[in-house]
């Protein structure tokens, strides 16, 4: 049996944001992994399609600007776009794995199983812990239909040798919005299907409007409120069926939601308190086993499932277990991208919220489409909606092709509580999205 002060489950960012800390404070730490070394994010989620964007936008500005000095709109070789793809994820789990140990933190590969409240086995190892660190993430789910086997994930899309000719993506969330946006731009017919009228649900209706307006410019097709009951294969294509609908593809990807990866932890056996959504915590990210934390995408939480989230809680869990903290902890304004084609971006104060609230706060809803900004790329659409509290900034909405640089100033303004007047005593390069900000007060 081997003894540590703290075992980490899971090495994502959260994870490994808590081991890095903790082992810097002397403390000895191993990290327990199942899959691939660093989580999703750098493997089949965030950075792989980031990648596959960076192609994307190429073409999107090529598209833009032809006839307006560009002559030849450029094409995706999906091919190399995925072996360029593959120079960053192939390396990275043994890189990551070596980095760690480099560090001090001993890795161990297999599942891990709770026997007790002090104790997890991994393969045939007893490991004992004075803290456990659950961050195990969530992985995608598959809807329960006739025909599932033939449905494909996220994961699955990343790792495509070939554009299919068409697509389907089932679900309308931020991961099918980005994923089709790339499929769309690289040549591929693509159609989003999704249970109910309302895609993108957890930002304004009026945004989300304009975004599929865009899309639809672009060629991608929409079935809303379709339940697809079935997947069946003929010949060599796939066909969807349900309430009156039916459609062949060659691919279809599922993005219906995700699910926690908690189901071989044996919580119970360590007094963790847990359903269908994940880990429950409390304010300081503590289980219901006060020596047992959890943090990022498999807790239970109103905040956004995002790897910038997932490493905020996981350096807040190492700093509550090396008591350099009491405060329950305290999330700043959270930037929220899609990554789809045009991009939306929020953060802080939701509109709706804002709106229900009229005496409290203002709203200034901003067309930005002949702001030089991007007007100089053509850009079809561009605006924001900028929310105050007493003429200070507390939340905004924007939808562009430069949008996730954008909310990512405004975040800060926020963060910082920069005001009008602040921003008038800063020389900015311009024209640029930050040279920008003024006119947005």
């Amino acid at each position: 049996m081997r003894k540590y002060d703290i075992a980490i489950i899971g090495s994502g960012v959260g994870g490994f944001a808590s081991a890095s800390a903790l082992i810097e404070a002397k403390k000895t730490v191993v990290m327990i992994e199942e899959d691939v070394w660093g989580g999703t994010c750098p493997n089949h989620g965030c950075d792989p399609k980031k990648i596959l964007l960076s192609g994307a936008e190429t073409i999107e500005q090529n598209i833009q600007l032809k006839g307006k000095g560009i002559t030849d709109v450029a094409s995706i070789n999906w091919g190399q776009l995925m072996e360029f793809k593959r120079s960053f994820t192939n390396p990275f789990p043994d890189n990551f794995k070596t980095n760690a140990e480099d560090l001090g933190i001993d890795t161990i590969k297999g599942t891990a199983t709770f026997l007790s409240k002090n104790q997890i086995q991994v393969n045939d190892e007893i490991i004992e812990a004075s803290n456990f660190i659950i961050a195990t993430g969530q992985r995608p789910s598959l809807l329960n239909i006739e025909g599932k086997e033939y449905m494909n994930t996220s994961t699955d899309f990343l790792e495509l040798d070939e554009l299919p000719k068409s697509m389907v993506f089932l679900g309308a969330g931020y991961i099918t919005f980005e994923l089709a946006s790339i499929a769309n731009l690289a040549g591929s017919d693509v159609t989003i299907i999704h249970h109910n009228h309302r895609p993108l649900k957890g930002f304004d209706e009026n945004y989300v409007s304009d975004l599929v307006s865009s899309m639809k410019d672009k060629g991608i097709h929409f079935a809303f409120d379709v339940d697809i009951k079935k997947v069946s294969k003929e010949d060599d294509k796939y066909a969807l069926s349900g309430n009156d609908y039916s459609l062949q593809t060659d691919y279809v990807v599922c993005a219906a939601g995700r699910v926690p990866n908690i189901e071989d932890l044996n919580l119970e056996k360590a007094d963790v308190t847990y359903d269908k959504r994940g880990v429950q915590v409390n304010d300081f990210m503590q289980t219901s086993n006060p020596s047992i934390y959890a943090c990022g995408d498999v807790v239970i939480k109103k905040q956004p499932k995002l790897t910038p989230v997932a490493s905020f809680e996981g350096s807040y869990v190492a700093s509550k277990i090396l008591d350099n903290t009491v405060k329950e902890i305290d999330y700043p304004a959270i930037t929220t991208i899609v990554y789809s084609s045009p991009k939306l971006a929020k953060v802080g104060i939701d509109i709706s919220e804002a709106k229900e609230q009229p005496d409290k706060y203002s709203i200034n809803e901003i067309d930005m489409t002949n702001w030089f900004t991007y007007r100089r790329m053509n850009e079809p659409i561009a605006k924001a909606t900028v929310i105050f509290e007493n003429k200070k900034l507390v939340g905004a909405y924007t939808l562009s092709n430069q949008a996730d640089t954008l909310i990512n100033y405004l975040t800060i303004l926020i963060d910082k509580k920069i005001t009008k007047e602040d921003i008038q005593q800063m020389i900015l390069g311009s024209p640029t999205v930050a040279s920008d900000l003024l006119h947005l007060f």
